[in-house]
């Protein structure tokens, strides 16, 4: 697209607004995206697709300018600067440009904030990374959103290793269209919900104004119960419970990610378990941090720590559109649950809980209200939103089939949200072609060792792998009829179960330490007593 047909200016959206605005020398309001391939880097064929793809978009060739007072929203318009070699960086990791020199440059360079006075993106491109080569790309939340992004870096890669540049230019929604077909959901989008987001936006005003005007109760009790309701629970939600988790954050960040994991496997546990992928992941995090807090000798016991969960509000065919068009919802991970069974169908009841509530629509129609107001209100309503949750957990199923760019195949890939506020921690979970890959980004001065927690995450699902493949696994009760109501327990004396099989016959598992009972017979009948 030439210069003379790109938007010279244009305002920025309320919801994007909020997001520009979000930045702080502690948390900023930052994508960051990681692409990992093998075989040799063809950078000018790179750069090719980059100019042929990305730049399309006028954003991307757009700086933001802000009003001069700091009320209203901020305009986009056109870097009249702008240069490719500026935000495409060639690179080499220092030796032995293993994954854990990537995972300290992507460390790194989280911390770094990006230059409004430039477009907004940066891409490093990591030539020597093992065997093949990387792609870091960095995009800040004002340019679009967690899915919006994902789906333009997907639309710079190819389904065939010899596929041709395109021929001639397109527009903002040709090159990107295929991607809506992809399947993107993080807990799973909300309906209709029979409110619009104007509804919601003015819904979060009132909200801010009950304290000075009560009056305006009636008013919005005429836009709907259940909105209301979502409005009330999410502005008088208490602080989430204080655990190491929770704190002061510093500059400097963490990143890792796991080795790929298989979706079959995933699969299997969660037909034996009852439950579906989504269920088995989150329950696996959930395991995870449990047993990161409990290492480091903290209280576990009927702890809930709240996730901030993105969830898609976009129709199918709006995928590929850059801007923000998502809402947050907050999920209760019961990490006081010991018990794999009986923590999965809490997790499963409360995200069925969640689905078909308005509260995603009227947190976008908050984060909207945001943009309208002063910079300093907003970061109060930021650090309001970071007091009440933990950490922020995106589950995003990718690409089924294996993709190529320029020429070489992509093995994996994985990408964080910012965490609003003070929040030092995000969870990412991604599958693409057949494999899952869980990403953790924490603050340094709160976990300083992400890695713990994923081999805590590798440890849970080879136990679940485990349990259900024992014979046992199908004498225990469906998950729907799972007590949720602890049973007491004693100590084993020759550290096997004390229960019987359905059978009558001695349970052959190991009980879990310190207890009397298997984790599959704790879940569906009180110990025996030894």
């Amino acid at each position: 697209m030439s210069q003379s047909k790109r938007i010279k200016s244009g305002p920025m959206s309320s919801v994007d607004a909020a997001w520009l605005h979000m930045d702080t020398p502690t948390n900023l309001a930052v994508i960051t995206g990681v692409m990992i391939f093998d075989g040799a880097l063809d950078f000018a064929w790179l750069q090719k697709i980059v100019e042929r793809r990305l730049l399309i978009h006028d954003r991307f060739c757009q700086r933001v300018r802000e009003t001069r007072l700091g009320i209203g929203t901020p305009h986009w318009e056109i870097d009249p600067d702008f240069d490719l070699q500026s935000h495409l960086h060639r690179m080499a990791l220092p030796e032995p440009a293993d994954q854990g020199a990537l995972q300290e440059f992507v460390a790194e360079i989280m911390s770094q904030p990006l230059d409004p006075r430039m477009p907004m993106w940066h891409f490093y491109v990591l030539d020597n990374y093992c065997s093949g080569w990387a792609l870091v790309a960095r995009l800040h939340h004002c340019v679009g959103d967690g899915m919006s992004l994902m789906q333009l870096l997907l639309s710079i890669t190819d389904d065939q290793p010899d596929a041709p540049l395109p021929e001639q230019q397109i527009d903002d929604h040709g090159d990107a269209a295929w991607l809506s077909r992809l399947a993107y959901r993080a807990l799973g989008t909300v309906d209709a919900l029979e409110k619009s987001y104007r509804q919601a936006s003015e819904m979060a005003h009132e909200g801010l104004e009950l304290v000075t005007n009560p009056r305006k109760l009636a008013d919005l009790a005429n836009m709907g119960a259940s909105g209301f309701m979502a409005l009330n629970k999410l502005l008088l939600l208490p602080p989430d419970r204080r655990t190491i988790f929770r704190g002061q954050c510093g500059v400097g960040k963490t990143a890792v990610w796991s080795r790929p994991v298989d979706l079959e496997m995933i699969k299997g546990i969660g037909r034996a378990m009852g439950g579906t992928v989504n269920d088995v992941l989150i329950a696996a995090v959930t395991a995870a941090l449990r047993r990161y807090l409990e290492e480091r000798e903290q209280r576990v016991d009927r702890l809930d720590i709240r996730a901030i969960v993105p969830v898609n509000l976009r129709p199918m065919d709006e995928l590929s559109e850059l801007g923000n068009g998502f809402g947050l919802v907050f999920l209760s991970l019961p990490i006081g649950v010991e018990d794999p069974l009986k923590r999965l169908v809490v997790l499963r009841r409360r995200m069925n809980a969640i689905k078909n509530t308005p509260e995603a629509v009227v947190a976008m129609g908050i984060l909207g209200s945001m943009g309208y107001t002063p910079i300093q209100i907003q970061k109060l309503i930021v650090s309001i939103f970071g007091s009440k949750g933990t950490l922020v957990l995106t589950n995003v199923p990718g690409p089924r089939q294996r993709l190529y760019m320029a020429g070489s195949p992509m093995r994996s890939l994985m990408f964080w949200v910012p965490a609003p506020g003070n929040l030092g921690m995000g969870v990412s979970i991604i599958s693409y072609a057949g494999e899952v890959v869980l990403g953790v980004a924490t603050d340094a001065c709160l976990v300083p060792d992400p890695e713990a927690i994923l081999d805590h995450f590798y440890a849970e699902l080879e136990f679940l792998h485990s349990w259900g493949h024992s014979p046992l696994q199908d004498q225990v009760e469906p998950i729907e009829d799972v007590n949720l109501e602890p049973a007491p327990e004693a100590v084993s004396e020759n550290g096997m179960c004390a229960a019987l099989t359905r059978s009558g016959q001695p349970c052959k598992n190991r009980a879990r330490p310190g207890l009397s009972t298997c984790y599959a017979h704790r879940a569906v009948e009180p110990a025996a007593q030894p």
